[in-house]
């Protein structure tokens, strides 16, 4: 016992020596997030200090004094950061302070008085708000807001100065359209929530804000229409929001792969758009948006696979030309991941399905080529990858070139050598077109990812090997959940009602519920009848 003891005991010291190794239990003064921020102190000068060394006399951040020589015990000091304020707002704001010392001078109000004016009625920048610890008057400051502390008071005064220099609301560069709004997402959140504040002019849209990132200490904000969206939904995005802990976040794709259901799954369960259309339909469909501040693409979840077939542009244009074109995307989905395999597995198992005179010529083509269907396809795909790496890689300048050389001289002379043949070339272009028709580009990547499956079980069991495939692939689906929500809804479940927006898009008026599996309020409009002209008889 007496040794079984010691072990014990040996054991117990080992633990608590690796846990206080650990970067987050770090007892000493400096060890990380462990470090206690202290409150703000009655006397400015050892509050700007603090600031001081806090920042290490950091060249971007100005502390500027304000005082009056006949009035010594009412001086204030000012901290912010250069390049994260309206330089505008601020010298207003600085102006008012002189002018209110200058009054304030001659009369007996002492310095909790004068806190009191300032932030009740001589300030008159736009958002201000008090501040009591270090901790929330450094992320006040790194957010652009000019902090104001004031001689004798432990309170100290953050007025909302956003500004610097900021990219403007431009057209989309991922997500054009032919008929639509040309407004896209920017870098700054406040702008963002704007834009979709002008289209969504409710109360009852909510924007419920968080800070993530132990050191960026990043803006995230998740909007979404009471009444309108599950409150379970919302409930889930808030728990795996709360449950990041992580030193950074720079893109809401670290979000994004954070939250996500399905991490080891090539299909994804959230979209992102830099549209602000797409995040107000979505919103409208009682789905969430989240926006991380420093980049212009907007989180929406849960999001089920057929949304990822519909673009903003369906709906602004008729019905009929927007089914045929989301028809056009599935089939296209289809060709993406099925045409090479379909192409290898032909040519080398199931040769009498082929017509005669088409066998023929194939065989034609290949009888100089050295490698075998799999070997061949395989390089046309990889090379294929490079040259659209290269193009998205590549200086905007010098990019075309990139095409012309792929398209022109390596496909022609890869003929020409007999490395491929002609029809292994027009396969794996119209296959890299169909690609290119899928709305979302994480859809897209899915099906590449598929399409390599696919070209091996095609070289190794024929068509029985992607038809084992595509029934994996379909297994997958059915047990894809995006926060909850059935990834293959309205189909797996199965719900009548909604597969009014689905393969097709039937008209506005006929589209009178709401998605059943993402809305608690179905009601989207009154039941109507189909419009039609006057009857000219009762004119």
């Amino acid at each position: 016992m007496g040794i079984f003891r010691k072990w014990l005991t040996h054991r117990r010291i080992h633990q608590q020596q690796q846990q206080q190794q650990q970067p987050g239990n770090d007892p000493s003064p400096t060890g990380g997030q462990a470090q206690q921020m202290p409150l703000l102190s009655m006397d400015l000068d050892a509050n700007v200090e603090w600031i001081r060394t806090r920042l290490e006399a950091s060249p971007d951040l100005i502390l500027r004094h304000l005082s009056h020589p006949q009035r010594p015990d009412l001086r204030l000091a000012l901290a912010y950061i250069d390049g994260l304020v309206d330089t505008v707002a601020l010298q207003h704001m600085i102006a008012e302070l002189f002018q209110q010392i200058e009054l304030e001078a001659g009369s007996p109000m002492n310095a909790a008085g004068f806190y009191q004016s300032l932030l009740n009625r001589k300030l008159t920048v736009g958002g201000l708000r008090e501040i009591e610890d270090m901790e929330s008057l450094l992320i006040c400051m790194f957010n652009g807001a000019t902090i104001v502390m004031v001689q004798g008071n432990r309170l100290a005064i953050s007025a909302d100065t956003i500004g610097g220099e900021m990219r403007g609301v431009e057209e989309p560069s991922t997500q054009t359209v032919i008929r639509g709004p040309k407004e896209g997402f920017t870098e700054n959140l406040r702008t963002n929530t704007a834009l979709i504040r002008r289209k969504i002019k409710s109360p009852d849209l909510r924007i419920d804000t968080k800070l993530i990132g132990k050191q960026t200490h990043t803006n995230v904000a998740i909007l979404y229409l009471k009444g309108v969206v599950k409150n379970r939904y919302v409930e889930e995005v808030h728990k795996r929001l709360d449950a990041i802990q992580i030193d950074g976040i720079l893109e809401s794709g670290y979000i994004e792969e954070l939250i996500q259901d399905s991490t080891f799954s090539p299909f994804p369960t959230i979209q992102n758009t830099e549209r602000p259309d797409t995040a107000a339909a979505a919103l409208l469909e009682g789905q969430i948006v989240i926006i991380v501040d420093g980049t212009p693409f907007v989180l929406i979840a849960p999001f089920t696979f057929f949304k990822f077939f519909q673009s903003s542009e369906d709906y602004y244009q008729r019905y009929d030309i927007a089914s045929f074109l989301r028809i056009i995307r599935f089939v296209s989905f289809i060709v993406a991941m099925l045409l090479p395999s379909l192409y290898i597995a032909t040519t080398t198992f199931h040769q009498e399905m082929l017509p005669a005179t088409l066998l023929i010529s194939l065989a034609a083509q290949r009888e100089g080529v050295p490698f075998p269907a799999l070997l061949e396809a395989m390089l046309m795909e990889i090379t294929f990858e490079v040259l659209r790496e290269a193009g998205v890689r590549m200086p905007r300048v010098i990019g075309s070139a990139i095409s012309i050389v792929g398209a022109l001289v390596l496909g022609q002379a890869a003929v020409q050598a007999g490395l491929v043949s002609a029809a292994m070339v027009i396969v794996v272009s119209f296959t890299a077109i169909a690609s290119f028709v899928i709305p979302s580009v994480n859809m897209s990547a899915a099906a590449r990812l598929i399409r390599f499956t696919l070209m091996l079980l095609a070289a190794t069991l024929g068509l029985f090997g992607i038809m084992s495939g595509l029934m994996v692939v379909l297994i997958h689906l059915a047990g894809l959940r995006s926060f909850g929500a059935p990834y293959l809804a309205p189909i797996s479940p199965l719900i009548p009602g909604n597969l009014k927006d689905i393969f097709i898009r039937v008209p506005w008026w006929a589209m009178v519920k709401r998605p059943l599996f993402l809305s608690q309020n179905q009601n989207r409009q009154p039941r109507m009848h189909k419009p039609s002209p006057p009857d000219d008889n009762n004119s």
